[in-house]
């Protein structure tokens, strides 16, 4: 019987997986493979957070692949080393994976089918599984990609996306030995974030209903709302691929109902395969400025600290720290405004805020966390490179009740309303008895101080 080898990365499904259903297709057997990838750990993208988070994917992974017949295959090191050794176990002639967007996706791609061709086996790659849209698909003409997201929204939204497919009735392993299922321990040290959501394909799919059927259609109006927590909150299980971004777009465009909300949720996808076709073409853009701005970033460990923290004196950043912190998430209206403080306000190095986010997002991915600092920092793809998100006006705009603030700074809590968000301006008896910091920059100076270190005075 022909056998062939499906290496699981950042596809942890069943439903939907082109990757899986193009191996099955192949041949009798298939191994559903996954390595504890030891270049990963190296590179310290494993994380407390994304560790409890994949460890109850593979669980739910390997628990769909045994209602069918088969089980997830577990292996740890190098792995290409791994996965050609599972292949010359088993006899398998191919194995199959999902395209990546990053420079370590695609140095893993050639290395494995370097090293694949020499003992004569094949590796099938298939685009459109990670992203709807695959890097590359979509670019101007005489360019391998897009700078700028309205052109490229307009062409992602016109493309006709594949068909979605269905889980596999049953799949058929090979005699092949594993490794038991890893828990979050046995991938990385140290807690989880207490607010962690469970991973894995099973929960994707019921908090996608959920969002389906009672979240979506509101979007459009409460998204920004940071109290209102109105987002899908589905990006860990999208970066983790326990949900099919062609699957996920398919349903929310059938849900006429939703309008405006399907819409500006569809759009926050394009967003998404935005970043990752730049990143696809240009991967040092993960560790270097997209379009340079020349800075001389400030370095100032003690202000890094307090941002880090939650304790820079203004309660809306640290509110979207703290809830960091906390669940290993944040909002996304939250992200921007914390990314802009750090970089234009402090005027700090993008690559710090962006490394920071890394060792606790549970859905932090390369291209959507890099270049969203970038964006924000105004040396990646942002049309207003120098704008300054003012956390005052922010927090008026989307917690204009102050109920984000006093869900995460419990000091503040007894403050009434909007005056959460200036404690500074009560007299020195009633401040000093709320123990919060005074603000580590004043914005007119940070403002000012930026301008300056961009040359726009």
């Amino acid at each position: 019987m022909r056998v062939t080898v499906v290496l699981f990365t950042a596809d942890l499904r069943l439903r939907d997986n082109p990757v899986l259903g193009a191996a099955l297709r192949a041949a009798e057997r298939v191994v559903p493979l996954f390595v504890i990838d030891s270049g990963i750990a190296r590179a310290g993208f494993v994380t407390p957070a994304r560790a409890a988070f994949l460890a109850d994917c593979l669980a739910d992974l390997d628990e769909g692949l045994r209602a069918r017949g088969g089980r997830l295959v577990v292996r740890a090191g190098d792995v290409v080393g791994e996965t050609c050794r599972v292949a010359a176990e088993t006899g398998a002639t191919e194995v199959h994976l999902a395209s990546g967007a990053s420079g370590y996706a695609q140095r893993r791609e050639e290395r494995l089918r370097s090293a694949l061709a020499a003992d004569g086996r094949a590796l099938r790659v298939h685009d459109a599984v990670t992203t709807a849209v695959a890097p590359g698909v979509l670019a101007p003409s005489g360019k391998d990609h897009y700078a700028v997201f309205t052109p490229y929204h307009r062409r992602w939204s016109a493309e006709r996306l594949r068909p979605v497919s269905p889980a596999p009735r049953r799949v058929e392993l090979p005699r092949v030995r594993s490794l038991p299922l890893p828990g979050p321990g046995d991938l990385a040290r140290g807690p989880a974030p207490a607010g962690l959501p469970k991973g894995g394909e099973s929960e994707g799919r019921r908090r996608l209903a959920a969002w389906l059927r009672s979240g979506l259609s509101g979007y459009a109006a409460a998204h920004d709302d940071l109290a209102a927590d109105a987002t899908s909150r589905l990006s860990p299980y999208l970066r983790f691929g326990c949900l099919s971004p062609v699957e996920v777009i398919s349903r929310a465009r059938r849900a006429a109902q939703a309008g405006a909300g399907a819409e500006a949720f569809v759009r926050q996808l394009a967003w998404r395969d935005f970043h990752h076709q730049v990143l696809a073409a240009v991967p040092e853009a993960a560790h270097h400025d997209y379009r340079t701005r020349h800075d001389r970033w400030r370095t100032d460990p003690d202000e890094l600290a307090a941002w880090r923290a939650g304790m820079t004196g203004y309660p809306v950043v640290d509110a979207a720290m703290r809830q960091l912190a906390h669940e290993g998430w944040m909002h996304n209206r939250a992200r921007m405004l914390v990314a802009s403080f750090l970089t234009k306000t402090l005027y700090h190095d993008w690559r710090e805020g962006a490394g920071h986010f890394e060792g606790l997002l549970v859905d932090a991915d390369v291209a959507d966390n890099r270049l969203n600092w970038q964006w924000v920092a105004g040396t990646g793809n942002d049309t207003r490179p120098h704008r300054v998100l003012n956390p005052l006006v922010q927090a008026r705009r989307f917690d204009p009740r102050g109920e984000y603030v006093r869900r995460w700074v419990p000091e503040l809590a007894a403050l009434p309303g909007a005056a959460v968000h200036t404690p500074w301006r009560l007299d020195g008896p009633e401040r000093a008895a709320l123990r919060y910091p005074a603000p580590v920059v004043d914005l007119t100076e940070g403002l000012a101080r930026f301008r300056r270190a961009r040359e726009l005075d």
